[in-house]
């Protein structure tokens, strides 16, 4: 299976799973009469947060790892600059966590 095909795939799982979320919370919300459903869907919005970006980390992280041992398998010298590019993508998935953390504070 190619790669474009597990995206896509994965896409439609998360599409699917975010369609029963969001029925779910609207059944909660109606049930309790509260403000549930915007908890919810901040809950949910902090998980995307977090999930697409590690989604798109890991799939950069992949590429880059390779493209960088290929490269210091022919030039040792440039170490420090594979790493640094490695740091950026990790830097990435960082700063969605935090973010996610701070979607989870609104009330």
């Amino acid at each position: 299976m190619s790669l474009r095909r597990k995206i896509l795939l994965m896409s439609l799982l998360m599409l699917a799973a975010l369609t029963g979320c969001a029925f779910a919370f609207v059944q909660t919300s109606k049930e309790a009469g509260g403000d549930t459903l915007g908890k919810g869907l901040t809950m949910l919005g902090a998980g995307l947060a977090i999930g697409l970006a590690g989604l798109g980390a890991g799939l950069g992280m992949g590429t880059a790892s390779a493209a960088a041992m290929g490269a210091l398998a022919e030039r040792p010298e440039l170490f420090g600059k594979t790493l640094v590019y490695i740091v950026f993508i990790e830097a990435i998935a960082i700063y969605a966590l935090v973010v996610s953390f701070m979607i989870m504070m609104v009330k």
